[in-house]
C-alpha cells in the first residue's frame, strides 16, 4: 500500500514505522506527514501520541477520530516548512489536506507549530 501521506514511499516504509515508535520521525515534516497519515487511517492513539502534552485534547480524541473516519481524505499538499530539522528543537510546516465531505471537496489550511518534547517531535498546535 501506497503511504498516504503521498511520499511515494511504501506505508510501511514511510508512515508506519512513525506509527509504530514516534522516535523514528527525524524531522518535523515527517511528523506532519505521519500525521496526515494518522487522519487517514483513524489512528486517534497516534494523533494523541503525537501531540504536544501541554496542549494535548485527550477529551476529543474520539471526536476528532470519528471525523477522520466520516470523510474521504484526497491527499496532503505540502506548502512550506522552516527550521524543523534533525537539530532543530522547533520548527513549523505550511499544508493543504484535501478531503470530500458532504459532496464537495474541503480543504484544511494550517501552518503547524512542531517542537520536540523529550527527544521527539510533537505537534504543539497553530503556528502564529
Amino acid at each position: 500500500m501506497n503511504c498516504p501521506c503521498g511520499s511515494n514511499n511504501s506505508f510501511a516504509q514511510c508512515c508506519e514505522r512513525a506509527h509504530k515508535d514516534l522516535s523514528q520521525v527525524t524531522i518535523a515534516e515527517q511528523l506532519m506527514r505521519s500525521r496526515y497519515s494518522a487522519f487517514v487511517l483513524g489512528n486517534g492513539n497516534y494523533l494523541m501520541d503525537s501531540h504536544h502534552s501541554t496542549t494535548r485534547p485527550i477529551k476529543e480524541r474520539k471526536s476528532i477520530e470519528a471525523w477522520a473516519k466520516s470523510v474521504s481524505w484526497i491527499r496532503l499538499e505540502i506548502v512550506d516548512k522552516e527550521k524543523g530539522g534533525i537539530n532543530d528543537q522547533r520548527g513549523t510546516v505550511t499544508f493543504n489536506a484535501y478531503f470530500f465531505e458532504n459532496g464537495k471537496v474541503e480543504v484544511i489550511h494550517e501552518k503547524s507549530d512542531f517542537v520536540k518534547e523529550n527527544g521527539c517531535w510533537m505537534y504543539l498546535g497553530l503556528a502564529e
